[in-house]
């Protein structure tokens, strides 16, 4: 079934973006996280939400599930766009997305997603929605490609994948263009359960001004500007403001003094 709606003709967003990011570190959405989700994006009677899932093997399974998980928490549309690079021009659901109030991007890989989405109208047509007052939430491949700054999970010095990097050393960790919804921060996801903590130091060497945030599982932060809240069942990690970085002769990583900070649930910071 095609859903689309004809808006009136479109105003370009602000430069501060209006709209909320939700970023599930992966994992389970227990009722709790998508009743958050629903309360962050403000759904009215008549709003609808796009689900985009292009990171997933089995896109229609990935929604799904995703609806499964949030139709006991909100009665509004929810509606499957899976854009392939045939669709990436299709302006009735273009149309559709950038009026979205809720858009979810489902788990899989982060490349994948990228592949189809980086350089097309679909990408601007997201940054308009999220401009325009949106929540744009992704859950695990959909947390990732938030930032800027991505991390694809390869390691440059091993050829096999590995959910843990097992090293902290130079040019290891690969990192290629996400959607830019961040631009001060990157995320890494199923953080604890996975003990993702080298690949974040690999990514903070990488980009030590930055704000490295690995988000663990059935667990959320919601952006709004520079401020952030945590939502969910487990923990977020926040590494910043490495001092003395330096790389050794045989290519081990060296910092002194990182920031280093624990949230859960309620808690509140500042990406910057």
């Amino acid at each position: 079934m095609l859903f689309y709606i004809i808006p009136a003709t479109a105003q370009e967003g602000p430069a501060s973006p209006k709209g909320k990011l939700f970023i599930i570190g992966g994992g389970d959405r227990p009722p709790a996280l998508m009743k958050s989700l629903v309360a962050a994006a403000a759904l009215g009677p008549k709003d609808y939400v796009i689900v985009l899932p292009m990171s997933s093997e089995s896109p229609d399974t990935g929604y799904y599930y995703f609806k499964a998980d949030l139709q006991p928490a909100c009665t509004n549309a929810i509606v499957n766009f899976n854009f392939t690079a045939e669709k990436t021009s299709y302006k009735n659901w273009l149309d559709s997305l950038e009026h979205a109030k809720l858009i979810f991007i489902t788990g899989g890989s982060q490349d994948r997603f990228m592949k189809v989405v980086l350089n097309t109208p679909v990408f601007k047509a997201i940054h308009k929605a999220y401009a325009n007052g949106a929540t744009i939430a992704g859950t695990s491949a959909g947390a990732a490609v938030m930032s800027q700054h991505m991390i694809t999970g390869n390691e440059l010095t091993d050829t096999i994948y590995r959910s843990t990097f097992r090293k902290v050393v130079d040019k290891n960790i690969e990192i290629t263009e996400g959607l830019a919804l961040l631009t001060t921060a990157v995320i890494d996801q199923h953080f604890i359960v996975r003990s993702r903590y080298n690949r974040l130091l690999s990514a903070l060497a990488r980009y030590p001004s930055l704000s490295c945030i690995g988000i663990d599982e059935a667990t959320a932060i919601i952006v709004q500007g520079n401020k952030v809240k945590v939502v969910g069942e487990s923990q977020v990690v926040v590494m910043r403001k490495p001092d003395e970085l330096k790389i050794t002769s045989k290519g081990l990583i060296t910092m002194k003094d990182i920031q280093f900070s624990i949230y859960t649930e309620g808690d509140e910071f500042s990406i910057n």
